[in-house]
């Protein structure tokens, strides 16, 4: 998607919670939505000055229980809402209206000095699960790997579950971050390691690597070409009218 036209259905989400509510609104969740959430933000205000927005990360499921348990306005979440979730947003009065607001593509990165460039769904699966150990199993210099993961509060942590370990649980051995800054900082001084960001967050400290022989685009990513993508949301309530959307 555009910058441009993310920018603007974005706005659209945060003017729907924006109208029944107060002067300040809060937004919590996922620290892969967060750089959108800035960006809208800051557009927003720019043209609402009486309008303030906090913005905090934490994760997609911090951002979801804080929606609905009422504490935040909009939840950013990397993930789609949960069955569980659905069932207690009734039990607690709250509509949740999920608004995709863009598609990702979730990317492994290594040190810049890695020999490896691409690695299939199945050598990553093997690698997470602690099935492959060393990085000469996968054409890389005789190391062991050191695993980088985000931790399960994390929309990114469950994506990647679904799509790369098809439903199996990452081995205990991997480090896990809270953020996906987290995971570039570490990733980036350390020559054994591997992790994985959404596409936002690439930057020359790290090597992104190829899945399945496909490079990581955003136009790979919206032709489901790139293996590793999913849905970013952002989550108001659903305005009752006469009725503020947080109590």
């Amino acid at each position: 998607m555009k910058k441009t036209g993310l920018l603007l259905l974005s706005l659209m989400v945060l003017s729907s919670s924006v109208a029944f509510a107060s002067n300040t609104v809060s937004i919590k969740g996922s620290t892969t939505v967060l750089p959108i959430a800035q960006a809208v933000a800051e557009a927003y205000m720019k043209v609402n000055p009486e309008t303030n927005i906090s913005i905090s990360g934490g994760g997609s499921g911090d951002g979801i229980k804080a929606l609905l348990d009422k504490s935040t306005d909009i939840a950013m979440s990397s993930r789609d809402l949960k069955k569980e979730e659905l069932s207690l947003a009734e039990q607690n009065g709250v509509k949740p209206a999920v608004k995709t607001v863009a598609i990702d593509a979730i990317v492994p990165i290594v040190h810049p000095k890695s020999k490896v460039s691409n690695l299939t769904i199945d050598q990553l699966a093997m690698i997470y699960t602690g099935k492959i150990t060393n990085w000469k199993e996968v054409g890389g210099d005789d190391l062991q790997i050191v695993l980088v993961s985000r931790d399960s509060s994390s929309g990114t942590f469950e994506s990647w579950g679904q799509l790369v370990l098809k439903g199996e649980k990452v081995t205990p051995k991997a480090q896990l971050q809270a953020s996906n800054g987290a995971v570039v900082q570490v990733v980036s001084k350390n020559r054994y390691a591997i992790g994985y960001v959404g596409i936002g967050y690439l930057d020359k400290s790290v090597k992104p690597l190829q899945v399945n022989g496909v490079v990581a685009t955003s136009q790979t990513a919206l032709s489901k070409e790139y293996p590793v993508a999913r849905g970013l949301y952002m989550i108001p309530m659903v305005n009752q009218r006469g009725k503020q959307p947080i109590s």
